[in-house]
């Protein structure tokens, strides 16, 4: 139990198939990363990043979590926009959710599940948003597949009122949000025509001025 045979030698087969193709992928790829692409998605196994799109490593920088969700308070998924946006420079951030999404589904039900039932209060969020949209949809499977659809949406705007990608569009940094959902069942994505290129884009409410105050009397 201590050893897993089978992936190392899946590591070994991969890595030889890898350098036959391209006898300098590993020296190249070592360098450095420059993605151009930034993937917010589920940790689902299923819902593989890099495949899906038929991209290779190095090309996509990925965080993943349970039910693609960006939280103002989570500094893991915070920390990984900056780096994206900030340092490698990234033009595009994709949020991709995926049809039957385990946890869209747990925040649909009133079932008590323990710690997880605090993450997936922000998606509860989204579905109490929409409940009169959601009600209105039938069967249940219908209406699950709407509820992960409106949780990208709801995501591609919590990552637009991040800090971080506000201060990039007042850079004049080229940088879209995209919202995405995925079909297990096919193994096709499909756009939910939720880009977002500039903070003209977003409710007022949510724009900052990211240059801080001289003097702030925010706190006094």
């Amino acid at each position: 139990m201590r050893m897993l045979p089978e992936l190392i030698q899946n590591n070994r087969r991969w890595a030889n198939d890898m350098t036959k193709s391209d006898p300098k992928f590993f020296e190249q790829l070592s360098e450095k990363q420059s993605p151009q692409f930034l993937w917010i998605g589920c940790s689902d196994s299923r819902v593989p990043a890099n495949q899906i799109v038929g991209l290779d490593p190095g090309e996509v920088f990925v965080h993943r979590n349970i039910a693609n969700v960006v939280v103002h308070t989570d500094f893991n998924c915070l920390s990984v926009i900056e780096y994206a946006v900030a340092v490698l420079r990234v033009k595009h951030i994709i949020v991709c959710g995926h049809y039957g999404c385990g946890g869209v589904k747990a925040a649909s039900e009133n079932h008590h599940l323990g710690l997880i039932d605090n993450w997936l209060r922000h998606i509860r969020d989204v579905r109490q948003k929409h409940e009169g949209l959601l009600s209105m949809i039938g069967p249940d499977s219908i209406r699950l597949d709407r509820l992960c659809e409106l949780n990208v949406v709801e995501q591609v705007n919590n990552v637009c009122h991040t800090s971080v990608v506000q201060t990039a569009w007042e850079q004049n940094h080229s940088l879209a949000v995209h919202g995405w959902i995925y079909g297990i069942q096919d193994g096709l994505i499909n756009d939910m025509d939720v880009t977002i290129t500039s903070q003209d884009e977003i409710a007022p409410a949510y724009r900052m001025a990211t240059k801080p105050l001289a003097s702030s009397t925010c706190c006094a």
